[in-house]
């Protein structure tokens, strides 16, 4: 059964879920940006039954604290760092995007916390501008509307709707590609988020990195990009190749055809969860 908790660090107050066992193994699992708990609800069944499993909400979204002007890579791996030492660390850390970038940098900055790591279509490159990719029309899009759906109390339920008859960066309606619960967990989350966490995104003003790609990760590392011919691809081809020169340990899988939203992919998910599974399991 879930357990909400609250994770106190640096005068900023946490929301993190809690599922498994308490004995087994942990798993710290990390949103995007925009994005929150509800994101990694679907995966945590085929965690637990070997795996005690801690999703995070970081400062700005889902029930966790505002912290407006504050929203730096460091922070986000403090908040990461703050949620594996609620636990018996090192842990397993899992991140999307955000989520990923911040699972590199904790694994460089914090290795006595991280057991191993995979990351899910991070910007691992120097976190340069979104400038020529889709999602920046979209971050920009979000950062003008979420406020207004907030103040107008638009229903999770039908922000869902809305968002699955938008047309995507590649054609298909968002519901025509994605699970109905990434939508129904896309709308949870954007309706908790403090916006102002997009503004260094969408004013194209780079955030001081916690990863070096210079630097190796030296725990074991799974590294799964998105489709480089992908509008809204941000592992590019040769960010994961300086990855790979670098950390040459790393097991690296583009995912062909897979835009962003890996896990939240129809035709995707499937592959995601085999390789995230045989992934753990080699860590045995």
């Amino acid at each position: 059964m879930s357990e909400s908790i609250r994770i106190e660090h640096d005068g900023v107050s946490l929301h993190a879920v809690v599922d498994g066992p308490a004995e087994a193994p942990t798993v710290v699992l990390l949103h995007g940006i925009t994005s929150s708990v509800r994101t990694w609800e679907w995966l945590v069944p085929h965690l637990t039954p070997q795996y005690r499993t801690v999703r995070l909400d970081f400062r700005g979204h889902g029930q966790s604290d505002r912290t407006p002007g504050a929203y730096e890579m460091a922070g986000y791996v403090a908040d990461a760092a703050a949620a594996c030492r609620t636990t018996d660390a090192p842990c397993i850390v899992i991140g999307h995007s955000l989520g990923g970038a911040t699972a590199a940098g904790l694994s460089q900055r914090h290795p006595e916390l991280v057991r191993a790591a995979v990351l899910e279509d991070p910007p691992i490159g120097a976190l340069r501008s979104l400038e020529g990719n889709s999602l920046k029309d979209a971050f920009t899009l979000m950062r003008q509307s979420v406020p207004q759906l907030q103040a107008n109390n638009v229903p999770p339920d039908v922000l869902a709707g809305i968002l699955g008859s938008a047309p995507s960066a590649t054609g298909p309606t968002f519901a025509e590609f994605l699970h109905a619960d990434a939508l129904t967990a896309m709308a949870g989350g954007l309706l908790e988020l403090d916006a102002t966490v997009l503004d260094a995104v969408v004013e194209g003003r780079p955030m001081t990195p916690s990863f070096d790609p210079d630097a190796p990760i030296t725990q074991p590392v799974l590294l799964l990009a998105a489709d480089p011919t992908k509008p809204d691809c941000v592992a590019r081809a040769a960010d994961t190749e300086q990855f790979g020169r670098v950390t040459a340990h790393a097991q690296i899988v583009t995912m062909t055809g897979a835009g962003h939203l890996i896990h939240d992919e129809l035709a995707h998910r499937d592959e995601f969860v085999r390789l995230l599974l045989a992934f753990l399991a080699s860590l045995d």
